[in-house]
């Protein structure tokens, strides 16, 4: 059996009983549960139709999501995020390089980095090196004026610990900001890369090794290992190249708000929700988010 869950922007909910019913019926599935009225429904399936892709097209064309996928098993018991642009609004970095006077030219960088066009670990130290000399007092000054969370993390945390998950932050952004932003929104856990400063200045460089696609995966692999579980059992989110590994080995991957090329390498691709959609696609109801 399968489940085809359709969702949309929380902020703006536009789902219609009368496009999940049509849906439904064009492909013979069971009656329509609604998570959230106007914001997510799902439907079982007997088996995945041959038109989805072309659904899919047409659903995001109107502003809703689809995720079709296996019935069993879609609840996790872990879940792994890339910060920059997933858990938070921005790219770290990016806000960092504005404060240093070099924000176009860190931010075109980040931009075909995180589509997979450059080298990770090069195009990270090549962005560093832009920031050498700047005051680390700058760090906590981005982090109070230009840092927000991404709609719907604090309530994807809350739910899915509440129902004795574990919440890991892996970035290939830096310590100074996971710590932080962890701490916000109640991870368990946290990895990233860290940022090399001297006399109170950053001095261009970060610590090797550089946290990138591999050791996303490599979090993945040890984090579940010691809790006990598969990586079957972990729900991932990331929008970047470097996050392509963690996406494909866990059980679930989600691209949320991905890069173009990192979308067209995943099947469970969220464009137009927020990070509520990984509950919706593990079958929580609104009515089942914690408090």
């Amino acid at each position: 059996m399968f489940v085809a869950t359709l969702l949309t922007d929380p902020a703006n909910p536009s789902l219609d009983r009368a496009t999940v019913e049509a849906l439904r019926d064009a492909w013979g599935g069971g009656d329509a549960q609604w998570l959230s009225p106007g914001e997510a429904a799902e439907i079982a399936l007997v088996s995945v139709p041959e038109n989805a892709e072309t659904v899919w097209a047409d659903l995001q064309a109107r502003g809703v999501d689809l995720v079709i996928q296996p019935a069993a098993g879609r609840k996790k018991k872990m879940l792994l995020a890339d910060m920059d642009s997933t858990m938070i609004r921005q790219e770290c970095i990016d806000e960092l390089a504005a404060e240093a006077g070099v924000g176009p030219r860190v931010a075109a960088i980040t931009a075909r980095a995180m589509n997979g066009e450059l080298d990770f670990e090069e195009a990270l130290r090549e962005r560093v090196g832009l920031l050498a000399g700047l005051d680390e007092a700058v760090i906590g000054k981005v982090l109070a004026e230009r840092i927000e969370p991404m709609p719907g993390g604090a309530l994807l945390l809350a739910t899915m610990k509440a129902a004795g998950g574990h919440a890991a932050l892996v970035s290939g952004g830096f310590t100074a900001f996971t710590t932080v932003v962890a701490g916000w929104l109640g991870f368990d856990e946290h990895r990233a890369n860290v940022l090399e400063a001297s006399g109170g200045f950053l001095t261009g460089t970060v610590t090797d090794p550089i946290l990138g696609r591999e050791a996303k995966v490599t979090a993945l692999t040890e984090i579940t290992a010691r809790l006990g579980i598969g990586t079957e059992d972990v729900i991932a989110v990331g929008d970047g190249a470097n996050d392509l590994g963690m996406l494909g080995l866990a059980g679930t991957g989600v691209a949320l708000h991905a890069k173009p090329a990192v979308a067209a390498q995943c099947n469970v691709r969220i464009n137009h929700g927020d990070l509520t959609a990984l509950l919706y696609v593990q079958g929580y109801a609104r009515s089942d988010f914690a408090p």
